[in-house]
């Protein structure tokens, strides 16, 4: 009888994450999602077991903004299943303004850059136990935005920024994930464990939660037929599932053609990925400065 084979994904209440749930659990893997809602956890839970009606799904919650939540739920998760074949990084967040989170990091960093890393090495003996497994990171090509990218200074960077300004932030987020992507490959070469980055292209669901006319706007490009969200989510569960990327590792995938591209310099430099594991390693082992105000809730 085949081992039931487990699946790790962030930001799955909503978007391309939900969509990649649901196709997941019918094809029969097991879910452990990890998720800062409750309710929202709950009612996608039940989307999910309404579609695969044997699906087994998990939650765990937590903020992916705080760093201890982050490590918590990774450590939960490992200790729960005797096994971890996928994770896929997925969670992200594109903010319009500058917040900081409990641990005083700027927020769109700490949601869509440190929280992929650090749960990704807290998760690591699980996913050597269960190889071959596969490591997935949701990217962008809005990475290709990025401004100018400067370690370590950005990972603590909480500049104010405008709507417009929050754009480059965003694309520097995206950036450090591909270039952690590729890092790691390199880490863990020759394991049983691959590791890729891909671009869902653009997706109506991936419309800002704080644009005060997203929803609006979403309604028009569906009917429209712009911007489909299963081509975005059908090469994520690609990545993690399919025979064709199984030996596939270090690669940034797009959804415009499923093919492979090159990432925007720097983060195409073996030196920078490098420099930013050293830096992102190094900032996360130190304790976490406390903010008394102003924090921002992390991704669901």
């Amino acid at each position: 009888m085949p081992q039931l084979q487990t699946v790790v994904l962030t930001g799955a209440t909503s978007g391309l994450g939900r969509l990649a749930a649901i196709s997941l659990a019918r094809r029969g893997f097991r879910l452990a999602l990890p998720a800062r809602d409750e309710q929202k956890a709950a009612e996608t839970r039940s989307e999910i077991e309404a579609a695969a009606p044997a699906a087994l799904v998990g939650i765990h919650l937590g903020d992916l903004s705080r760093m201890e939540d982050v490590r918590r739920v990774g450590t939960e998760i490992r200790e729960r299943y005797e096994r971890i074949d996928v994770l896929i990084n997925n969670a992200g967040l594109h903010a319009f303004e500058q917040r900081a989170t409990l641990d005083g990091y700027p927020q769109m960093v700490a949601v869509n850059y440190l929280a992929p890393f650090l749960l990704t090495v807290t998760l690591l003996p699980a996913l050597r136990g269960a190889t071959p497994s596969r490591i997935v990171n949701v990217a962008s090509e809005a990475s290709r935005r990025h401004g100018t990218l400067a370690l370590p200074g950005d990972l603590t960077d909480t500049t104010p920024f405008t709507a417009r300004g929050s754009s480059a932030v965003y694309g520097k987020t995206k950036l450090m994930n591909i270039m952690f992507t590729m890092e790691l490959a390199r880490r863990l070469a020759g394991t049983g464990i691959t590791v890729n980055a891909l671009d869902p292209g653009f997706n109506v669901t991936g419309l800002g939660r704080e644009l005060r006319f997203a929803a609006p706007l979403e309604r028009v490009l569906k009917s429209l037929r712009i911007g489909d969200p299963r081509r975005g989510s059908g090469l994520i569960v690609d990545l993690a599932t399919a025979p064709e990327f199984s030996r596939e590792t270090g690669a940034y995938v797009t959804a415009r053609g499923r093919k492979r591209i090159t990432p925007s310099a720097p983060g195409d430099d073996p030196a920078m990925q490098r420099e930013l594991w050293d830096a992102t390693t190094a900032l996360l082992e130190r304790p976490a400065r406390a903010e008394p105000s102003g924090a921002g809730a992390g991704a669901a």
